[in-house]
């Protein structure tokens, strides 16, 4: 009578790839987000976190000149924001593990809004217009779907983006055309914006203000100039009326001879390096952030898309995706761990126009 063999072989295929599948559950999964104006979709992407490689999922169709887009904290719901009549918010459903989108509601806009972005708890929806000088208010629904505007507050002109600090107290916008960024006091209870006596720092005249991030530890915000594409690194303190300046750079490459058209502004999540895109040069621009004072140090300048209104960073930090209205395209860079430079590792074709990018992590 024969004995069997144990059949180790097939036993340790067999583990093996029940490791790699298990392994393969618990990998999250990186999903890109590109509003297109122009072809009035979001091209979805899926983003490999060991090479930086992009693939096609889907592309959402929206209907209207989707441009400002938002996500939820739970990473749950995408808000995208139609610049073409009518003026609409609409509110996406990020389908789990896969990222694909589905429409949950939308909503009327009081006006084309330049940008769109939650309070902290999650239940409004503020909004900036550059061409009707005014934020305004939209409470959100049990579900997450926005409703009417319940508040409209007039601006200085060209007023280009509106967030909340992280305790959600306070709430700056942007005003391009007024040189200023404003401070309103928020009240989340009622979904309130109260505006301060005056602005929380006036800048000189054709700066143009723009965008604007928090440090991780909300002690300074970084402010980008349109006009002048300089970089702004202010104190920030939720009581204070006004932010003290402390330093000033300029994002521009050297030698540059045109004219300046900063845009897009975006710490890396550890938050060691700071970037700007800046559209006059069709560059990105690179600095180190010292975490003590908050001081930026120039890392340098690369190549990009032409006309590069957005950009972001994955969740991850390893890789930048920066989109060229023009190019109908998108460059993907590895950030380096230690210095902050790019480099450029492939680009991909997007709708057209693209001007925006969100990028999260699903579990």
């Amino acid at each position: 009578m024969k004995t069997a063999k144990p059949a180790t072989g097939r036993i340790a295929k067999l583990m093996a790839s029940l490791l790699l599948s298990t392994a393969g559950l618990a990998q999250a999964t990186t999903i890109v987000y590109v509003s297109n104006a122009e072809t009035k979709d979001i091209s979805v992407f899926s983003l490999d976190p060991a090479d930086g490689r992009l693939d096609p999922l889907q592309t959402f169709s929206v209907g209207g000149q989707i441009m400002p887009m938002a996500i939820s904290a739970d990473r749950q719901r995408l808000y995208a924001a139609l610049r073409s009549k009518p003026y609409t918010v609409i509110a996406l459903s990020v389908t789990p593990k896969t990222g694909l989108l589905a429409e949950l509601g939308s909503a009327p806009l009081p006006e084309s809004m330049a940008n769109i972005s939650l309070d902290r708890s999650g239940k409004f929806l503020f909004a900036a217009s550059y061409g009707g000088n005014q934020v305004s208010v939209s409470p959100l629904d049990a579900a997450g779907v926005p409703q009417a505007a319940s508040q409209i507050l007039p601006t200085p002109p060209m007023a280009h983006q509106i967030t909340a600090r992280a305790d959600n107290t306070v709430v700056y916008a942007s005003s391009l055309g007024g040189d200023q960024l404003l401070r309103f006091r928020f009240d989340a209870a009622k979904g309130e914006l109260s505006p301060a006596a005056g602005p929380a720092l006036s800048l000189p005249a054709k700066s143009g203000p723009r965008h604007f991030v928090f440090s991780a530890d909300q002690r300074f915000i970084y402010l980008l100039d349109e006009l002048d594409a300089r970089l702004h690194v202010l104190q920030a303190d939720a009581k204070a009326e006004q932010l003290p300046l402390l330093q000033t750079v300029s994002t521009l490459p050297a030698g540059f001879e045109g004219t300046p058209a900063a845009a897009d502004l975006h710490l890396t999540p550890d938050g060691r390096f700071l970037y700007a895109s800046e559209r006059g040069s069709n560059t990105l621009a690179g600095f180190r952030v010292d975490a003590k004072s908050g001081q930026l140090t120039p890392i340098g300048n690369w190549p990009t898309e032409t006309q590069p209104r957005g950009f972001n960073i994955s969740p991850d930090g390893q890789y930048l995706l920066a989109v060229g209205q023009k190019t109908h395209q998108l460059s993907a860079y590895r950030i380096d761990p230690k210095s902050g430079e790019l480099s450029l590792l492939a680009r991909y074709a997007t709708g057209r126009n693209p001007n925006w990018v969100e990028i999260i992590e699903l579990k």
